[in-house]
Parts: C-alpha cells; structure tokens; sequence
C-alpha cells in the first residue's frame, strides 16, 4: 500500500522514500557509530569525530557526506572546519516510522 503522506504528516513519520534513504545510509557500521557518537555528544562536533574511527580522514569525510545526504545529520561550516550534529527532528521520525513497521 502506497504512502499517505497527509497521515505521514500528521503522525510526525517519514515516507517510505526517505526512510529506504536513511536505512541505506545506515548500512555501514562505522555511519552508525558516528550517528551514536553525535547522538551521546548532544552538540556539533568539529573535527573529533575523525579521531572516534581508525579511519582516513577522506573516509570519515565520505561516511559524513552520506549521512548528510540522508538527513540524519546537519553540517555547518565554521571558518574551514564544518560541524556536524544529529538531525533530532529526522532522527526521531526515523525512529517512529521504524516503530510503527
């Protein structure tokens, strides 16, 4: 059965087009220990986040773009650095709608 998006509105949910795009970013372990870590850090977070991963900084950088993408996260740019923190708002209606399967 297709999405209602009035109802979707109204029960604060995604539509299934962007809940396949989060679950599709959320497919690489490493997207869902940053999603956590900005979760648990309640602000937006410069560059530790590439310090959390034994990672390269351009993979870090590249998981970040994918989330970005997705919507689970917000990036800021400050000077040259950009500040990442969790799209609450997103967050929690992904949440929802994955409650409500």
């Amino acid at each position: 059965m297709p999405d209602n998006p009035e109802k979707n509105k109204a029960n604060n949910v995604l539509d299934a087009d962007d809940a396949a795009q989060i679950c599709k970013a959320l497919g690489h372990y490493c997207r869902i220990e940053i999603i956590k870590y900005l979760q648990n850090a309640d602000k937006c977070i410069c560059g530790e986040i590439v310090g959390i991963f034994p990672l390269a900084q351009s993979t870090v950088s590249q998981h970040l773009k994918i989330l970005k993408q997705a919507g689970l996260i917000k990036g800021e740019v400050e000077g040259q650095k950009t500040c990442y923190c969790l799209d609450r708002d997103v967050f929690n209606k992904f949440k929802k709608t994955i409650a409500e399967m």
